[in-house]
């Protein structure tokens, strides 16, 4: 089913919740602290009532988006902080925002407005910009969607009501967004084979025009998973073996003596290097995810950016 034919269809459950709730709250003998905690609990997302004269969906559609967060009182730090409202009302928000039927005037347009309700409360501007960053950028969550969170950084970085250096953080998280994007030729970088002879992604050689970069640190626990279902794919391996692409996988902390130590663990078939740490002391790649996966043409133009290995591995089932 269609999520905004059935975000309709919740409305109307929301507004007879909303009649019971409140005919309850009227009849009830409990003290005034008690039946405010239960209105707290109870508490539904305040969504706009759309005009009955707004037939077709694209219109109804196109009117929710722009009065989404009229109703929601950013001021109430309580429902500010109810998960089940304000956490569950962004989901929502951002499934719509995200579907690709809406155009990009109207997708600015719709975060114009709920950042205008929330960037002059300064919890409610806390909890929503990491409320955004979690949901948007977070290559984890299935909301990840770093084009829609340059927009809302772009729209934040224009508030009156952030500080200098909170704006400093949010520009230094979109120009990072902007680089090595799909379609774009990486950023090129310095990186040295355990002999020590230096080479660079520029000069590396992509097999069938398809070269896997690979960015990862032994040590990172949360890349483990990743990258030993990596080195244990037989069709990785055998596309390797093929010349149906080249895997240049870059260590890129510090330490040299756990790198070498941690060579054996990855397959003879790949290039393996080590940065110096060029790259995330330059800020070159976004490395906020360890293993980070790139999937470069032959003239090093990025075909995947930052993707699950899942996505990568389709890609490759598919030379």
């Amino acid at each position: 089913m269609d999520r905004y034919v059935l975000l309709m269809g919740i409305f109307s459950l929301f507004s007879a919740c909303g009649n019971t709730s409140q005919q309850k709250q009227t009849e009830t003998t409990e003290s005034a602290s008690t039946a405010q905690n239960q209105a707290v609990a109870e508490a539904k997302f305040p969504f706009p009532e759309i005009p009955t004269m707004l037939t077709q969906p694209e219109e109804r559609k196109a009117y929710l988006m722009a009065h989404f967060w009229d109703n929601f009182n950013f001021a109430d730090t309580a429902l500010v902080n109810n998960r089940d409202v304000a956490e569950q009302g962004a989901a929502d928000y951002l499934a719509i925002l995200a579907d690709g039927t809406l155009t990009e005037e109207q997708v600015k347009g719709s975060l114009d407005g709920f950042c205008k309700g929330m960037e002059a409360q300064e919890h409610a501007r806390k909890v929503f910009l990491q409320m955004m960053e979690d949901y948007l950028y977070n290559p984890n969550s299935p909301f990840h969607n770093e084009g829609l969170y340059a927009l809302f950084l772009e729209r934040m970085l224009k508030s009156e009501f952030v500080d200098e250096a909170r704006k400093s953080s949010l520009k230094f998280s979109l120009d990072l967004i902007s680089r090595n994007c799909p379609g774009k030729v990486a950023t090129d970088f310095v990186y040295f084979l355990p002999d020590g002879s230096r080479h660079s992604l520029a000069q590396t050689r992509a097999k069938n025009n398809r070269l896997l970069l690979v960015f990862y640190d032994p040590e990172c626990p949360s890349c483990h998973e990743t990258m030993q279902e990596m080195v244990a794919d037989g069709m990785l391996a055998e596309a390797v073996k093929a010349g149906k692409l080249t895997v240049l996988a870059v260590y890129t902390e510090g330490n040299q003596e756990v790198w070498k130590r941690t060579l054996g663990d990855l397959p003879q078939g790949w290039t393996v290097g080590s940065d110096h740490e060029t790259v995330k002391q330059g800020a070159l790649y976004d490395l906020k995810a360890m293993p980070s996966l790139y999937l470069l043409d032959g003239s090093k133009k990025v075909l995947l950016k930052d993707a699950p290995y899942a996505k990568i591995r389709e890609e490759i089932a598919a030379l």
